[in-house]
């Protein structure tokens, strides 16, 4: 039995198509390696810093936040409720519009409701606790982190590259530099007579 080229080819009928059409080979690629990229992003987010324990903060917090990215100002509103023995972060339009919420329990961020994960908003919510942090248990709840503390400033530098720096303008007034680029403004909400809702 003499050896068939034509019938070999039709066991293999993509061949062509993958030598002809390689943008597409690489797409297929591609979607093979999104799910171990997404674990290994996902594995980032969770090496964020956080306090080794839940600092006493007064809750709830209602913050307005003003996110500054070079010439892009947008205001966010940002509500931390304490939830049994989880912390529940929820980032909100000006509008109401959810953009962003997150379970803090037992030092690991989880998923509130169906929104996608967002790791800008994470970061942010990782930084407020640092930021929020009484003084007097910042040296205890950060003991394995690179501090930076002095009069109304505190930062904290991290092997992976986050950089948090805290600027107290006021009492409970605060700018909060994440990275090189962005920065937020955050004052709490004030209620509409103009008193602080707590």
């Amino acid at each position: 039995m003499s050896p068939n080229p034509d019938a070999a080819c039709a066991y293999w009928p993509n061949s062509a198509v993958a030598i002809a059409d390689p943008p597409r080979m690489s797409a297929c690629r591609a979607w093979l390696w999104l799910p171990l990229l997404t674990v290994l992003l996902s594995g980032c987010a969770q090496r964020l810093p956080l306090p080794s324990e839940q600092p006493g903060l007064p809750l709830p917090l209602q913050l307005h936040i003003q996110e500054r990215d070079g010439s892009r100002i947008q205001d966010r509103l940002l509500v931390i409720q304490q939830e049994g023995a989880a912390l529940r972060w929820s980032l909100l339009s000006p509008l109401g519009v959810p953009l962003a919420r997150q379970l803090l329990v037992d030092g690991r961020w989880q998923a509130d409701g169906l929104l996608p994960p967002n790791a800008q908003a994470r970061e942010l919510f990782a930084a407020l606790l640092f930021a929020l942090t009484p003084a007097d248990q910042l040296d205890r709840l950060y003991a394995a982190q690179e501090l930076h503390v002095r009069d109304a400033e505190r930062a904290l530098l991290t092997s992976n590259g986050a950089h948090w720096r805290v600027r107290y303008t006021q009492p409970e007034r605060f700018d909060l530099d994440v990275g090189a680029a962005l920065s937020y403004g955050v004052a709490p909400l004030a209620a509409p007579d103009g008193a602080s809702p707590r």
